[in-house]
């Protein structure tokens, strides 16, 4: 059960557990705040980049002379002239190193002036000559080019099979045969991605302002590409306006920023248009899902196949782990979960809010309601009949699984009904849906310090990012917990390089490692104030911790957290129109830290999978070779009248296996499997099953219109 929300008094109570707000709420609402294009060191310039216009082939001259002679333009670097980087492992940042063009968008010169505007006009009169090559962008089902990878996103193995699926599946008296298909999607963070470099040849030394998710990789990776040592880097990114992955590794607006501020003598700011975004940070790459199940008549699963197609970049390969989820949820002996991938003209695919989680289990649990409904059974009683003791693809044990108790809580709660028909008002048909929603825990080694002042005051560094989590507050009521202080005694210091290092935001890790170094560091400053005697001298006394061979010991235990999602809909019958009426979630993710951060953290996970169901779309043009979808005017993310009601609770989950608080991370399980419940509630509305996201209202009025004698429910591909 969640905790009531209640006043705190953070000068008296500081421990973990209690709702305290985010201590940067004030900064971030009166603009005291700064991120990294609002750095105004003197004599700034600003670059802009210039993408290319083909989607595969080769830039065959640049012409800068009416850039160049504009007022205020101090540079065009390009292909020919650019500075030479040193080696990365990220191709994608390899940039005006060759003439190459391998998708659209891709940079092929920076325009830096005196000023945004003069920039961007400078970046407008380059003229850029191609010799274009023949492209292909689009994935489908026979692509000459699918293969399989050694290994998908994570490390997991791209291929995993048990017993005999196939003959299990022949067998089965109950049988779902179903194909599922979800967009490429973008994270589109409010705020975009931009860089302040600014480059001291006196003291060879390099400061960055960066909007990043971490700035410890992002120093190491520009040190190599730049031939510079790491102490002559410095990156801070004290306040970052979203990520959702897409700010987890360097991105090429970052190096061209440092190329310029290199080149120019003056500090740059580098900030991307968002018409930019879709092409060069990061997407969540299209997936293609075939989901076999076979059951008995009371529901055991006894075969499942989960076969994903996905794209990646001829830069870079990645490749989504969308059937890895199908390897954790159901107990059923005899499983293949593989992936095939198409190397394409695209740009590289990269992380987006639980990758992996977030497609696969729109189709594992999209294919479980169709075999609920093959079944005539609850779709939660299925679920529930199906848990497993133990991991189905490892046979470890689970340090914890209360997804049961998700589902049981959830349904109470939601007022679930199980296979209640739609009801009608008017031209509205109304619908419930179900889905369920897991994801791993990670850990990370970190380092952290704790310093005591003579005040009685203690500042403690870690080199967290806080993108809006409200990663500073948990990280100031961990420190205050181990040091047994109020709240109002500590001091955080995060988002510098210069600090001891840490992962990157992101995989829902960043408490869980970074708390945990700091839990270490607190707790040796405690012991070391223990033994000393007197007062504490003007230095201070201080404590590290560096978790690193304790977070890379592999316990014995398969480590996930689970929740559940339930979703009412109406579909209405004249417009295609969808709206969601209630969303609620209820989870199972270790110890809570902050109520409130939480609940902001599953909400908005959870309007993000209701954008992902019914909204948001980036659809690849043929043609061109690019995105359609590049602003928000067209890449429609959910706005206050699309969200309902949207309620978040949690099961009070107490696991000894983790971390030294006891949390799992929450940045990601909201959004998993929310898009399910939604589908699953249309599909309970209108008695159509609609397998291709985003639901949007011409796809639900075909569907409508499509074989109106057909059963309700009644899906395709379902066999009995």
């Amino acid at each position: 059960m969640s905790p009531t929300t209640a006043t705190l008094d953070t000068a008296t109570q500081a421990s973990l557990g209690t709702p305290v707000p985010r201590l940067e709420a004030r900064d971030k609402v009166t603009g005291t705040a700064r991120y990294a294009a609002e750095q105004n060191p003197p004599r700034r310039a600003y670059g802009w980049p210039v993408p290319a216009t083909i989607a595969h082939g080769r830039v065959t001259a640049v012409d800068t002379a009416a850039a160049l002679a504009l007022p205020g333009v101090l540079a065009v670097l390009t292909p020919y002239d650019a500075p030479r980087l040193g080696p990365s492992d990220d191709p994608t940042l390899q940039l005006l190193q060759d003439t190459r063009v391998p998708h659209r968008g891709w940079y092929v010169a920076l325009a830096v002036a005196d000023t945004l505007e003069g920039a961007r006009a400078a970046a407008e009169a380059v003229r850029v000559g191609y010799e274009a090559e023949p492209h292909d962008v689009t994935l489908r089902e026979g692509h000459p080019g699918l293969y399989t990878p050694e290994e998908v996103n994570g490390g997991y193995p791209a291929h995993r099979e048990h017993g005999d699926p196939d003959a299990a599946f022949a067998a089965a008296p109950v049988r779902v045969d179903v194909r599922y298909s979800v967009p490429p999607l973008h994270n589109h963070a409010m705020e975009p991605h931009a860089a302040t470099a600014d480059w001291d040849a006196g003291r060879g030394h390099l400061t960055v302002y960066d909007s990043c998710q971490g700035t410890t990789v992002v120093r190491t990776v520009l040190a190599g590409l730049f031939r510079l040592p790491e102490d002559r880097v410095t990156v801070l990114a004290e306040h970052v306006g979203g990520g959702f992955g897409s700010k987890g590794t360097p991105r090429p607006h970052v190096v061209l920023a440092v190329m310029a501020t290199r080149r120019c003598g003056r500090p740059v700011t580098v900030a991307l248009p968002r018409q930019h975004l879709a092409a060069c940070v990061g997407h969540r790459a299209p997936t293609l899902h075939r989901v076999r199940l076979g059951a008995r008549p009371d529901g055991t699963l006894t075969s499942l196949t989960h076969e994903v197609l996905t794209h990646t970049s001829r830069v870079r390969e990645f490749v989504e782990q969308a059937a890895v989820p199908a390897r954790v949820m159901y107990a059923v002996r005899d499983s293949r979960t593989t992936h095939r991938v198409a190397a394409l003209d695209v740009p590289t695919p990269s992380w987006m809010r639980a990758p992996g989680e977030t497609p696969g289990m729109y189709a594992l649990e999209s294919a479980m309601d169709e075999l609920a409904d093959a079944l005539g059974m609850d779709p939660v009683e299925l679920r529930v009949r199906n848990d497993p003791a133990t991991e189905p693809d490892s046979g470890r044990p689970f340090s914890s699984r209360h997804l049961v108790e998700c589902l049981r809580e959830g349904a109470t709660r939601f007022g679930w009904t199980g296979h209640r028909p739609p009801l009608r008002e008017g031209p509205l048909l109304i619908g419930s849906g179900v889905a369920a929603a897991t994801y791993p825990v990670y850990i990370a080694p970190a380092g952290a310090r704790a310093h005591a002042r003579p005040d009685g005051s203690y500042l403690v560094e870690v080199n967290a990012t806080d993108i809006g989590t409200g990663a500073r507050t948990v990280l100031s009521q961990i420190a205050a917990d181990a040091l047994g202080v109020p709240l109002d005694a500590v001091t955080l210091s995060l988002g510098n390089s210069a600090l001891p290092p840490t992962p990157v935001a992101g995989g829902s890790a960043g408490t869980a490692s970074w708390g945990w170094a700091v839990h270490d560091a607190c707790t040796a400053l405690t012991d070391r104030l223990a033994r000393h005697h007197g007062p504490v001298p003007d230095a201070g006394l201080s404590a590290s911790a560096d978790t690193t061979q304790s977070a890379k010991q592999k316990p014995p235990y398969a480590r996930h957290a689970f929740g559940a999602h339930f979703a009412e809909v109406q579909a209405d019958t004249v417009t295609g129109e969808v709206r969601v009426r209630r969303l609620l979630g209820v989870f199972a993710a270790g110890r809570i830290l902050n109520p409130r951060t939480a609940r902001s953290q599953f909400i908005g996970g959870m309007v993000m999978g209701l954008g992902m169901a019914l909204t948001e779309h980036s659809g690849l043009d043929p043609a061109f070779g690019d995105f359609a979808e590049r602003d928000l005017a067209a890449y429609h993310v959910p706005v206050n009248a699309d969200v309902p009601a949207v309620e978040a609770h949690w099961i009070d989950e107490h696991d000894k296996h983790l971390n030294p608080m006891g949390g799992k991370g929450i940045g990601e399980i909201g959004i998993v499997g929310a898009a399910a419940a939604v589908g699953n509630a249309v599909s309970r509305a209108t008695g159509r099953r609609l397998r291709e996201l985003p639901l949007t209202p011409d796809r639900v009025l075909a569907a409508l219109a499509d074989a109106p004698s057909a059963p309700p429910a009644g899906p395709a591909g379902v066999t009995r």
